[in-house]
């Protein structure tokens, strides 16, 4: 009679540590930030929502999908990897091509001379918005106008090219996905 009593407890006690530990061990995780939400975008998501209309701008390609690029004021050998990669992506997205636009945008001071080599659309900018894209970033813009990725300045020709697969790997999703024509 006397082992009956014990047994009860060990049992219950397991039946504790099985229904609590996990909620320990998760309480754990996400307090010690050791888990990384699933993301599968490659591009930094822009939050808060940004769009053409908060920053004062009319939208350049109204209805269509936008790789921006703000054109520098001296366009070195960065920037015209910048552009060749742009130009790359767009033609790698075959049929889906039509559906996007990539847009140069140039301020006064920006750097012509580096366009002659490429056959992009170029559109005049507002000084909120070039200040909003410094730093020779890509914005992808969805076509309500709305800044959707943004992908960061990086340096030397792998670095280009694997951000120019990221890019085209995140436009194929949004296409994909897209309920806006």
């Amino acid at each position: 009679m006397n082992s009956q009593p014990k047994s009860t407890h060990k049992a219950l006690g397991l039946l504790l540590v099985a229904f609590i530990a996990p909620v320990v061990i998760a309480k754990l995780v996400l307090s010690l930030n050791l888990y990384h939400g699933g993301a599968t975008n490659f591009g930094e998501l822009i939050n808060p929502a940004t769009s053409y209309t908060s920053l004062g701008v009319t939208n350049p390609k109204p209805k269509e999908w936008q790789l921006l690029y703000l054109l520098p004021s001296h366009c070195d050998d960065n920037c015209r990897e910048r552009l060749y990669i742009l130009r790359q992506s767009h033609t790698a997205l075959g049929p889906d091509q039509a559906r996007v636009e990539p847009l140069i945008l140039v301020s006064p001071d920006s750097d012509l001379s580096a366009l002659k080599a490429f056959n992009f659309n170029t559109s005049p900018t507002n000084n909120s918005l070039n200040d909003w894209l410094n730093a020779q970033q890509l914005i992808i813009v969805d076509p309500l106008g709305s800044l959707v990725l943004r992908y960061p300045q990086v340096q030397g020709k792998e670095a280009h090219l694997a951000q120019g697969k990221a890019l085209i790997a995140d436009l194929r999703k949004l296409l994909k996905l897209s309920r806006v024509d």
